[in-house]
């Protein structure tokens, strides 16, 4: 039962013609180094290959640095509130813009609201608040 479950591996050699053509389909079909370093699959350096790891370590600890200095400038959360230039909100920022379009639709509905009960230019004319010639009307 073992010998049944074993499986046959066939080892007839390749020709040698068949080894070339195969070898010579294939490089054919290989991409250039430009490709390569265009995808990032060879580094895109004069340096030699011992050193390449090192200089890839000091570039990465280059941006690093660069990364830390740059966040250790940013201002507080609570100074980019205070020059408005992010909003004062205790809501999620998933609804904060939500938040603003009803705060906005708030204050149109009460000014349309004050419009509505803001006096008449004849009442100002009488109570003396304008001139009979700053009539807004004529």
């Amino acid at each position: 039962m073992a010998e049944a479950e074993q499986v046959k591996v066939d080892e007839t050699p390749i020709q040698a013609i068949q080894r070339r053509d195969s070898l010579e389909k294939h490089l054919q079909t290989r991409p250039d180094s430009k490709d390569l370093k265009d995808r990032h699959i060879l580094l895109d350096t004069n340096a030699a290959p011992s050193l390449q790891s090192a200089a890839q370590d000091l570039e990465r600890q280059r941006a690093t640095d660069s990364l830390k200095k740059g966040l250790e400038k940013r201002p507080e959360k609570e100074e980019l509130i205070e020059r408005n230039i992010l909003p004062h909100s205790t809501a999620a920022p998933a609804i904060q813009g939500q938040q603003k379009e009803l705060e906005k639709h708030m204050r149109a509905d009460t000014l349309e609201e004050k419009m509505k009960h803001r006096p008449r230019p004849e009442e100002l004319v009488k109570d003396g608040i304008l001139q009979a010639d700053e009539d807004p009307t004529k």
